[in-house]
């Protein structure tokens, strides 16, 4: 790699959550949704693009606005979102996005162009072969999240859906995880949708038991099986079910991802991220499989991040759930020396555990994520934003997963507030003090220093707060 690759992936003022990687030609590309940093509703910017080489993960390149909010004529006065995506090359050798632009409207929008991150163009809406709409006719259920896949044999599926989140929406609206398939013309389905994943009201007996289908559809092929990717009602965590077929028989297989790091059954059984949706996919790249998701900043749901770890394949076809990190897609730990920004933390929380993310039910009592400055255009002119940890109080934990030492002797972090306390780093949340780092009040940016004592090898790095006042945790540096 040309350098480290982190968590985050792409730069920290870009917001692409519901990423959908997909390999085309040697690069992979991410399509996803674009929240607003400071939003208070989900997806507010037009589609973008970024890329990079399947042989470096780290080499990312923006490729600019693909697709415009107002470029479908349902949403032709700017005042939708437009909801999570996916493409696929066809059989003509073009490139189809698939997209709903909201809850206001329940069919599905496509999209062609020539090229991957190329300019897409309004196609049509996904039909019947009587012109009838997807999602608008008489019994039909509502579309949402599509996610498309072209097996061996050329068969087209689309797949799509929502499901209920508590018990007490059951029925209220048309909702169903379903599966079609669309003819050439990639537009016309072939065959009506059916129903696929059990939602919530529908699970007694069929193994998905407490982690029933809520969105985010996500379908690839791996050694012959068909590994379906889904948000489940508890939103944070993304499962998958698998079958033999694409269109029929999927069995639960299990979670494997957390964005708030639940391991259920285990004494990690507790957030120790703010809770919010999920959403993503997986992809091979380069010989190895990784998981897609995303990751809730600034004290809302609205300014969602994207994240990847690398995924295994166990011999029976399982796959292991697997921890949330700050390296990512670098594939080894990261540098144990030089400067690291807060915004790569992958665990945060505070004195009590994390809420959801949202204003009201935070209330101030939780760290997050955040910028310093608005919503950032790549080429726009203005600073480039800086991220960081907000709301540090007494009993904030910060982890960044893993760092491979050699020889570390002193830590430096770089605060602001009105803390006046000590900084502990750990190895571990409970673990003992591998170094204290006494801070005082500061209005602006200021570098503080402590010896530290980390035997050498791999290891994470958890900064907690012990003291009065809060604190802004900028960056920290190994020397």
């Amino acid at each position: 790699m040309k350098q480290q690759a982190f968590n985050p992936y792409l730069p920290l003022y870009e917001y692409i959550p519901d990423g959908e990687p997909r390999v085309f030609g040697d690069r992979v590309y991410i399509f996803g949704s674009h929240d607003r940093f400071g939003g208070m509703k989900f997806c507010l910017n037009d589609y973008i693009c970024y890329s990079a080489p399947v042989t470096d993960l780290s080499d990312w390149r923006y490729e600019g606005v693909i697709y415009k909010r107002t470029q479908d004529p349902r949403t032709a006065t700017g005042k939708h979102q437009l909801w999570a995506p996916d493409v696929i090359q066809g059989k003509d050798g073009r490139y189809y996005l698939y997209y709903c632009p909201d809850d206001k409207i329940k069919s599905i929008g496509v999209a062609v162009c020539g090229t991957p991150a190329g300019k897409y163009e309004f196609l049509g809406v996904v039909r019947d072969k009587d012109g009838g709409i997807i999602g608008e006719r008489t019994g039909d259920t509502i579309q949402f999240d599509p996610s498309v896949f072209i097996d061996g044999d050329g068969t087209v599926y689309l797949y799509s859906g929502n499901g209920p989140r508590i018990r007490g929406q059951i029925g209220k609206e048309p909702k169903a995880s379903v599966v079609m398939t669309l003819e050439d013309d990639m537009v016309t389905i072939k065959t009506e949708p059916k129903k696929l994943l059990p939602i919530l009201g529908e699970e007694n007996g069929t193994g998905f038991e407490g982690h029933e289908f809520l969105e985010a559809s996500s379908v690839r092929k791996v050694n012959g099986r068909y590994y379906l990717v889904y948000s489940s009602v508890k939103m944070h965590e993304l499962c998958y079910a698998v079958s033999e077929r694409p269109n029929r028989d999927y069995r639960f297989g299990g979670v494997i991802i957390s964005n708030c790091d639940v391991f259920e059954g285990t004494d990690r059984n507790k957030p120790i991220n703010c809770i919010g949706n999920n959403h993503g996919g997986m992809e091979n790249i380069n010989g190895k499989w990784y998981i897609f998701y995303h990751r809730q900043t600034n004290g809302t749901m609205f300014s969602r991040q994207g994240c990847a770890e690398e995924i295994q394949f166990s011999e029976d076809g399982s796959i292991s759930q697997i921890e949330v990190t700050s390296c990512g897609l670098n594939q080894v730990s990261l540098n144990g020396i030089g400067a690291y920004s807060s915004g790569l933390v992958c665990n945060l929380y505070g004195a009590k555990p994390p809420a959801i993310s949202h204003p009201l039910a935070m209330r101030g009592q939780h760290p997050f994520i955040t910028q310093d400055k608005p919503d950032y255009e790549p080429g726009g002119g203005t600073p480039v934003p800086k991220q960081y940890i907000t709301n540090g109080k007494n009993g904030m934990t910060a982890g960044f997963k893993y760092f491979n030492f050699a020889g570390l002797s002193e830590i430096s972090v770089t605060i602001r507030g009105t803390a006046k306390g000590t900084l502990a780093v750990r190895t571990a949340p409970n673990g003992k003090n591998c170094a204290e780092i006494s801070v005082t009040p500061c209005k602006e940016w200021r570098e503080f220093r402590g010896a530290v004592s980390i035997p050498d090898g791999i290891h994470a790095v958890f900064f907690c707060y012990e003291g009065k006042g809060k604190l802004d945790f900028l960056k920290f540096e190994f020397i």
